[in-house]
């Protein structure tokens, strides 16, 4: 019988999320479980007893049992249920309840070392007591919101009578749990009582939020947003070339990171380019484009976007997968200000913006200069390989006769 199922049979579940992953684990291998026992008295009582049979019946069944001693969330109190602030204990008084419980876990738990599923006992004091509270707020608090906590049920009874801000950090602390136990012992599932739901999906929440983060630069805003929006993965949408030189252009700050997460290189070399300094970083930016286009794109288009985008760097042809518009005669006769087809191509958001950027000297054709916004452009111009229009140091297109 599946342990899930075995947990039903015998009246131990009211919720679960994620059921059907939650089936496949049990039936694929060993789970790391855990259920937290807040250290308020030196034993434990008759409502310890339904989580302890649970993880006995879990561990019965080949599973690995963590129970969590709070050492760190018992100075604070589990306001879940409790309609008055619990009594702050001393450091010395959770010890000395930590200690007790221990040796009464030992009578329900096989905590056999030479077993792989052993049971063993973890303190989050190890990692709450210590806290450094402004960082715990930046990395942590910010992802909770405030609105959506007070709707848990943990709190509508005490918000009533008044809530202290000292409980309220409760539910991020045993989050924090969660996090720290799948860090550190690839704990996959928590188990408690339905008071604690909150609580725990809260904590599933957070695992998920910080290990399946959003790709954002190093000072926070998100990545893939370029002067024409989202960074596509459509080459029609966004050329192979264009995507080359968005990863070409990141941050330094940001390269090792994006190694990392979007590319399949060994993390032995991901760090060696990552540690690079001064212009030799550009190596391991020329890496990173060319392997996150070749994974999107394929490696043809990878090689022609960096041969193209060398080329430019290098004054050298205007082969290459370089974004390219081919116009007609007709086009031509029909609108033949440089500036009007700087925005149809997509360098400029619009003319008045084109008509800025070429004043400010920023647009080159050919690699001259450009800054009369009347210049026209004739069909001679444009024949064989046509013009080279540039905005800025980065950006290029090339305008051709069809």
């Amino acid at each position: 019988m599946n342990a899930l199922d075995l947990l039903k049979e015998r009246g131990f579940v009211k919720q679960i999320t994620f059921e059907d992953d939650l089936y496949k684990a049990f039936d694929e291998g060993m789970v790391s479980f855990y259920v937290g026992f807040d250290p308020t008295a030196d034993s434990l009582h008759i409502g310890h007893y339904i989580p302890i049979m649970a993880m006995a019946h879990l561990q019965k069944a080949g599973h690995k049992p963590f129970a969590l001693m709070g050492g760190g969330t018992g100075m604070i109190g589990d306001p879940s249920g409790k309609s008055d602030l619990r009594k702050v204990l001393t450091v010395e008084d959770i010890d000395n309840n930590v200690a007790h419980i221990k040796k009464q876990m030992e009578s329900f738990l096989d905590f056999d070392e030479s077993k792989p599923n052993c049971a063993q006992i973890v303190n989050n004091a190890d990692w709450l007591r210590d806290l450094n509270y402004i960082s715990f707020l930046r990395d942590v608090g910010a992802l909770f919101s405030v609105n959506r906590m007070l709707t848990a049920e943990c709190y509508k009874q005490r918000l009533e009578r008044g809530l202290t801000f000292l409980e309220f950090n409760y539910m991020l602390m045993q989050s924090y749990d969660f996090l720290e136990l799948n860090h550190r012992h690839n704990v996959t599932l928590q188990c408690g009582g339905d008071d604690q739901w909150s609580n725990m999906l809260s904590g599933a929440d957070l695992i998920r939020r910080k290990d399946f983060q959003l790709l954002l630069t190093h000072d926070g805003r998100k990545m893939g947003k370029t002067e024409k929006g989202a960074l596509w993965l459509d080459p029609n949408k966004c050329s192979p070339y264009d995507f080359y030189q968005y990863w070409r252009n990141v941050d330094d700050q940001d390269v090792e990171k994006c190694l990392g997460l979007l590319t399949f290189l060994p993390m032995d070399e991901v760090r060696r380019l990552g540690a690079l300094k001064g212009s030799a970083i550009n190596e391991a930016k020329r890496v990173l484009a060319y392997e996150v286009t070749k994974n999107v794109h394929g490696e043809e288009e990878a090689r022609k976007a960096q041969q193209a985008a060398e080329a430019l760097f290098s004054g050298a042809a205007m082969g290459g997968s370089v974004p390219t518009t081919e116009i007609t005669e007709a086009d031509l006769a029909e609108e033949n200000r440089l500036l009007a087809w700087v925005a149809k191509v997509g360098l400029c958001k619009s003319n008045g913006e084109a008509r800025k950027t070429m004043q400010q000297g920023g647009l080159s054709v050919n690699d001259e200069k450009v800054t009369d916004p009347e210049t026209r452009l004739n069909p001679d111009q444009l024949k064989g390989e046509g013009i080279l229009i540039r905005k800025g140091k980065k950006s290029y297109h090339r305008l051709k006769l069809a």
